[in-house]
């Protein structure tokens, strides 16, 4: 039986989604985060060194890292409607998709909310102009345009699709979809609608639906950080 050890707000509620596409049967193990530092608690470091989740057990093996544990369930259980043919161009997408979410675009989300604390940190009155200006610069410098050249490519690749690698679902949406959500959540995607009906397609799902109920409450705010 796979277990997924589910960590409040976090990339394994992605997790669960697929399991629930792919109709096998498991169960959750959810941690909450600390209250103060919003971190993952330190039970999750017996499981794995880096203490993140997602984490799926299964008998004696141990997966993390979200696009490993994409691969090992969709190469297991995926009767072939969830990873398009090798060597199709919609293969292509599927493959650069699956890697992007975590590779380029994460990294971004994760320094905005760098910079989100640091604006908002308590600091002496005297040296709040100087954090908000070193933000702003690092903003306005390389994050804000950076972060609006990404979302153009993904708006630019749903131009016409419903789903990143085509008319229908991936395994790759369903990693793209925590990217895309904290980008909601963290800078705004308003005014992308290709994004936007990404998202309500996703959430209209039976699949999606389901593990929201299942995983427990899950809303992607400013402390989400693991």
């Amino acid at each position: 039986m796979i277990t997924v050890h589910h960590l409040a707000n976090s990339r394994s509620q992605r997790i669960l989604w697929l399991l629930e596409e792919l109709g096998v049967d498991y169960v959750i193990k959810r941690y909450e985060r600390d209250t103060e530092t919003g971190l993952a608690p330190p039970e999750l470091e017996k499981l794995h060194p880096l203490g993140k989740a997602p984490i799926v057990t299964e008998d004696d093996i141990t997966l993390a890292e979200s696009g490993a544990i994409i691969e090992y369930l969709v190469d297991k259980f995926d009767d072939g409607s969830l990873r398009p043919a090798k060597g199709t161009a919609a293969g292509r997408a599927y493959t650069y998709w699956l890697h992007y979410a975590e590779g380029s675009f994460a990294p971004l989300m994760v320094m905005s909310l760098i910079m989100t604390r640091i604006e908002t940190a308590p600091v002496p009155f005297f040296l709040k102009p100087v954090t908000r200006s070193i933000a702003a610069k690092v903003r306005d410098g390389y994050l804000d345009p950076t972060i609006e050249k990404n979302l153009a490519m993904m708006e630019d690749s749903l131009a016409g699709n419903d789903w990143f690698c085509g008319d229908s679902l991936s395994a790759a949406d369903i990693q793209m979809s925590f990217a895309v959500e904290a980008a909601e959540a963290r800078v705004g995607t308003g005014a992308f609608p290709g994004i936007a009906g990404y998202l309500e397609r996703m959430r209209a799902r039976p699949a999606f639906q389901a593990a929201i109920e299942k995983g427990g409450p899950y809303a992607l705010l400013g402390a989400a950080s693991k």
